[in-house]
C-alpha cells in the first residue's frame, strides 16, 4: 500500500473527510491541514501496511488531534505556571544578573542531571520542546514534566533566598 499511486487516490478520496474531522477538533485550519498531511506522510514512508481503510485513516487523524491538544494543554499549563506570579516582581529590575547567577547556581546544584540538561536544552541552548524530547530520546510530556519541576525548585529556592 505504500506505493505513492495508491497513497495519492487514498488522498483524494479521503482528504476532505479526514480535513474536515482535524478542522472539528483542532478549531485552526493550519493545524488541520498539518494533522491530515502527516497520516499520509506516515502512509508513505511505512513499510507494514497492505490495506488502508477510510476508518484507520479517520481514527489517525482523530488520534494525532487529541494529541494535538493535549499538548498543547500540557504546554499552556507550564507557561500559566511560569507566569503566574511574574507580577510580583518589578520587571525593570529584574532579572538582574545575581538573580540569573543564582538561577543558573541551582539549576547546577539543585536539580536531577536529567533535568539540569533539560533545562540547559530548553533555555540556554533555546531548544523547542520537542527537539528537547527528541535529542534526549524521552517523551515531550516528560520533557514538561521536568520544566514544571525545575520551575518550582527554582522558586522555592529564590523566595528562601529573597
Amino acid at each position: 500500500m505504500t506505493n505513492k499511486n495508491d497513497i495519492e487516490k487514498l488522498f483524494k478520496a479521503h482528504y476532505q473527510q479526514m480535513y474536515r474531522m482535524a478542522m472539528a477538533l483542532l478549531h485552526d485550519d493550519a493545524s488541520a491541514r498539518d494533522i491530515v498531511h502527516d497520516v499520509f506522510e506516515s502512509l508513505l514512508y511505512s513499510k507494514n501496511y497492505t490495506k488502508v481503510s477510510s476508518s484507520y485513516l479517520l481514527s489517525s487523524v482523530r488520534n494525532r488531534s487529541l494529541n494535538m491538544i493535549r499538548d498543547k494543554g500540557i504546554h499552556g499549563r507550564i507557561l500559566n505556571l511560569y507566569f503566574s506570579e511574574i507580577d510580583e516582581y518589578d520587571t525593570e529590575d529584574w532579572p538582574d544578573d545575581e538573580t540569573i547567577e543564582e538561577i543558573y547556581h541551582i539549576i547546577k546544584e539543585e536539580l536531577t542531571p536529567q533535568c539540569r540538561r533539560i533545562m540547559e536544552l530548553r533555555f540556554i541552548e533555546g531548544l523547542t520542546f520537542s527537539k528537547v524530547a527528541e535529542t534526549l530520546a524521552v517523551s515531550e510530556n516528560a520533557v514538561y514534566k521536568q520544566v514544571r519541576q525545575a520551575i518550582v525548585i527554582i522558586r522555592k529556592n529564590l523566595n528562601q533566598n529573597g
